[in-house]
């Protein structure tokens, strides 16, 4: 009861100058903290003199010393583990060194080569079959052989069981779907793996040439790319196990060869074996899996000669003239080109001339033998020359590499010698590199016109170069005449995949070199060739690649709407979750590129129609994520909006909002957000001083917040809106609508729930409330009282809730909130407030520091101390001794700065409270320690003398 009569009279302006820190003048130089620090390596050298150490690292700044530096005496541990490894000269294993000369091999091409392994898949998954397959498998049985000591005895037992393969022990696997076929081939190359591992050479070979004689079946025309594919991946298998089989043998006294070791460094023992592997392979009869085997070990040369890799390549190409199916041979020449661009990339002439050797055997295609097969498996030509297309692909990928641009001159003139064959042109121009080709456009474009449209069709060709202009720009004054070449062939497609595959790709440079007039016409053309039958629904990821493309180039969000067919473009987007997807392309755009606000009615119009679109696609179903990522969407295009000093226009936006995304609750909070920074600003246009017709818009923007804030669900949502909301009120001086607020939050606050969700995992909803309740009384203390409601109406009706809220047993939230109610009360005693909202009289100013005021809230303060202290007397059992013992001195620390001390009534029960706090030994001795020294520092300062007596009626106890 006597606490309020005698709180602390605050000077709060002398307190603000006491507790301001020092500010000291420094003298950075270069220096500034938030500047990088580079730290480089050296060598750490200790002097014999005490504490001389060279320091490791440099600052950016000579001036400051790095403070890590300093902790680790000179040295970090980096630096230590690098010097270490320095120092120690250990001989690497076999194993690390072959990893490290497997990676150098695989990097003599640089990373803009792009290695086979990437189109593996592709592949795979683009040439299928539902036919049936055969596979002829041997029975690998070992047989026993006969105990002989001559060489050539074991010579001729291994060339016999070589071929037992080849001429009997074979069974054939009929009607194999696919998927087993692929099986069957996986388990060839396991045993091949489990038989080398168990030391079964013969057995491994045996199955490597049983492979390789599958890539001489072309039964099923159209499954062979991905036969090669497979069958191949057992070759590199084989061919590595040989080579690092080899490489094996040449390590003397665990030192293993350099990375480009020569022959000489070989022993005889590895020469041996590798003269034998190629002796075994070269005994085989048939041409095929001879040659494929050779090539798989080709890199085993390098044990030989330095020059048997030169001297091999030229053979194989010539090996593969004598293959007569053409299909066979291309893939037999793309195997060559992969293997020698893994051995010896700089052999170029080889690759090339394996390439000349095909264009010389390339009418065979068209010949009747190949005619005559096709008619069997009822392929048509057009098919049968897409097969070529990886191998040839690869080929020409490998000659083009780095080679000069006078490659592609003379690639282009065989093509003409060739009658400008479609198949190899298309070849070229995914091979070369793309500066080249657009440099070439027109010449490219009079090639594919003079083309013969019967075996490859002109759009895939037109394709090509499309992907070639989407990469590099071809001369100025070519650039519409291309495009008008092009478009006429495109836009003559009547097949509406083959239409829009190509439309795709020269969208792009459409909107690369063009002005929206063009990128209208194509997009005008597309919805043409589009529409009918609903080919669109087929076509939606290349429909979405076109606008990806369209607003990647014009992000002027005014432009991009002006283009009269881009929104009918969106209207083929039906299905509706490839819609949002495009709206939400469009949206992370908008919020990318859009640097100013914006009131564009056309962009407005047409974005809420987008915005629209995604909220509407908010179901029942959708993940908390998806919503979350349009919410997002939605309020970055909100916050873009701005109608300037036409206030009313921006208040009807946001009404307009509303309306439109009720579903999606942080959109209305963003809304409720705006239109109160809008009241903000009509304020600070008028300086506080708002005329009829601002007030009226004022309490319009309150009322929008009023009746939008019930309509969410999380309720510290609501009540921290509230408060925000009644403080915006309050600064515009509705102070009728700041109360309606206020009243809001308080009767909103006995629904507060025990638990709440918190990112997905329920948590206690008491800090929560606590610290809303916090920032709630530093609102109260300047909120004037209604003259019809009574005495602080306010803060009486939010004790009586907190009174009435059911809070956990073992809580003591309520008397710390209770606390911090003693607080405000003691602010609202003093004759002038720590803070006032300009332009609002407080209740400073409306009592005056009457007696009548002050004796209410002395009332008020009689309730809440006798709540705490019966709280204190309940906590006196020994599980809740601690409890007792924090409260006891956070309600001290109170009465420590709020409270006159110089009462004898208040000074004997701060003192009872310290006691209390260590009586049971729970203290904190480093706190109670500090909070002394405190009390002790004040008495020094001007009428505080009497905080000395106090200090010296405050023992410390020790725990014991």
């Amino acid at each position: 009861s006597f606490f309020l009569r005698h709180a602390r009279s605050r000077n709060y302006v002398s307190e603000s100058e006491v507790c301001k820190l020092e500010s000291v003048p420094l003298d950075f130089g270069d220096y500034h903290p938030l500047k990088p620090i580079t730290v480089t390596e050296s060598k750490t050298k200790k002097m014999n003199r005490k504490g001389s150490t060279s320091s490791t690292s440099s600052s950016s700044s000579s001036s400051v010393m790095d403070p890590l530096s300093s902790v680790l005496d000179g040295t970090d541990p980096l630096s230590l583990f690098a010097a270490a490894a320095d120092s120690v000269t250990t001989t690497a294993t076999m194993d690390s060194t072959r990893k490290k000369r497997d990676k150098d091999d695989s990097s003599a091409v640089g990373s803009d080569f792009e290695p086979w392994s990437s189109k593996r898949g592709e592949i795979l998954s683009r040439y299928t079959t539902t036919e049936k397959l055969s596979i002829v498998s041997g029975s690998f049985s070992r047989k026993a052989t006969t105990t002989g000591s001559a060489v050539s005895e074991k010579v001729r037992t291994r060339l016999e069981e070589l071929d037992d393969l080849e001429e009997g022990s074979q069974k054939e696997l009929l009607n194999l779907t696919q998927q087993d076929y692929m099986n069957r081939i996986e388990e060839l190359n396991q045993s091949l793996k489990d038989a080398w591992s168990s030391d079964q050479k013969v057995k491994a070979l045996k199955i490597v040439i049983q492979c390789s004689k599958l890539l001489s079946d072309t039964t099923v025309i159209q499954f062979y790319p991905s036969k090669f594919v497979l069958i191949t991946d057992i070759l590199d298998t084989f061919g590595k196990l040989v080579y690092e089989r080899i490489l094996s043998m040449c390590v003397d006294s665990r030192v293993s060869l350099p990375d480009n070791f020569s022959p000489e460094s070989v022993n005889d023992t590895a020469k041996e074996t590798c003269l034998n592997w190629f002796f075994k392979i070269a005994s085989i009869r048939e041409l095929i899996p001879r040659f494929y085997v050779e090539a798989a070990i080709l890199k085993c040369n390098k044990f030989l000669s330095k020059t048997g890799i030169l001297e091999c390549l030229p053979r194989l190409t010539s090996m593969i003239r004598g293959i007569g199916d053409p299909l066979v041979a291309v893939y037999a020449r793309a195997y060559l080109c992969r293997v020698g661009m893994e051995v010896a990339p700089q052999l170029k002439e080889s690759l090339n001339k394996n390439f000349f050797d095909f264009l010389l055997t390339f009418k065979q295609i068209h010949g009747d033998t190949v005619q005559n097969q096709l008619v069997v498996q009822c392929v048509e030509i057009p098919l049968y020359l897409t097969l070529y297309s990886p191998a040839i692909d690869w080929i020409l990928q490998c000659i083009a590499y780095r080679a000069p641009e006078v490659l592609l001159t003379e690639m282009m003139e065989r093509c003409r010698k060739l009658g400008n064959n479609a198949l190899l042109l298309n070849s070229v121009m995914s091979a070369f590199r793309a500066e080249f080709i657009a440099a070439r456009s027109m010449d490219f474009i009079g090639m594919i016109k003079e083309c013969d449209e019967s075996g490859f069709p002109k759009h895939l060709l037109f394709r090509s170069l499309g992907l070639n202009l989407a990469l590099a720009d071809p001369p100025e004054n070519d650039r519409l005449q291309i495009l008008n070449e092009a478009w006429k062939v495109i836009t003559k497609l009547k097949n509406p995949q083959d239409y829009i595959n190509c439309a795709e790709v020269w969208v792009e440079y459409t909107c690369r070199h063009f002005t929206n007039r063009e990128i209208n016409t194509v997009l005008a053309d597309v919805i043409k060739h589009m529409t009918p039958d609903r080919a669109f629904e087929d076509a939606y990821p290349q429909l979405q690649s076109i606008i990806q493309k369209v607003i990647t180039y014009i992000y002027d969000f005014s432009l991009l709407f002006s283009v009269e067919k881009f929104l009918p473009f969106l209207d083929m987007f039906q299905k509706e979750s490839v819609r949002v997807e495009v709206c939400k392309c469009i949206m992370e755009s908008f919020i990318k590129h859009q640097q100013e606000s914006t009131k564009d009615p056309v962009i407005l119009n047409a974005l809420l129609h987008i915005c629209k679109t995604m909220h509407d696609s908010v179901n029942a179903l959708t993940l908390e994520d998806e919503k979350r990522m349009l919410a997002a969407l939605i309020n970055g295009f909100i916050k873009m909006v701005s109608f300037g000093r036409d206030f009313e226009q921006q208040l009807s936006f946001y009404v307009e909002a509303r309306s439109m995304f009720c579903n999606l609750e942080p959109v209305l909070v963003q809304l409720i957000h705006s239109v109160n920074q809008l009241a903000m600003e009509t304020r600070k246009v008028m300086k506080g001083n708002h005329s009829r017709k601002t007030a009226a818009f004022v309490r319009a923007c309150v009322a929008f917040c009023f009746i939008t804030i019930p309509s969410l669900s999380s309720i510290f949502t609501r009540l921290n809106l509230y408060l925000h909301s009644g403080q915006v009120a309050l600064a515009n001086q509705c102070l009728s609508q700041a109360d309606a607020f206020f009243k809001a939050a308080v009767s909103l606050v006995p629904e507060v729930p025990k638990m709440i969700s918190v990112d997905g995992k329920m948590r206690p909803s008491d800090a929560f409330l606590l610290e809303f309740l916090c920032n709630f009384f530093s609102t109260l203390l300047v909120v004037p009282d209604h003259p019809e409601q009574g005495v602080l109406f306010l803060v009486r009706g939010l004790l009586n809730v907190i009174q009435d809220y059911t809070w956990e047993d073992n809580s003591d939230d309520k008397v710390r909130i209770y606390t911090n109610v003693l607080h405000l009360l003691s602010a609202m005693t003093q004759e002038a407030y720590i803070y006032h909202v300009d332009k609002v009289d407080s209740n400073d100013t409306l009592y005056g520091g009457d007696s009548k005021f002050l004796t209410e809230i002395n009332k008020l303060c009689e309730t809440v101390i006798a709540q705490i202290l019966d709280h204190l007397k309940t906590l006196g059992k020994e599980e809740t001794l601690k409890r007792q013992s924090q409260l006891a001195l956070y309600f001290f620390n109170t009465i420590l700065a709020h409270g006159d001390l110089r009462n004898n009534k208040l000074n004997q029960l701060s003192v009872n409270l310290w006691n209390l706090a260590q009586k049971h030994g729970f203290a904190d001795t480093k706190t109670m320690v500090k909070t002394l020294e405190y009390i002790k520092r004040r008495s020094k300062q001007p009428e505080m003398s009497h905080f000395t007596d106090l200090a010296l009626r405050l023992p410390l106890q020790s725990r014991t």
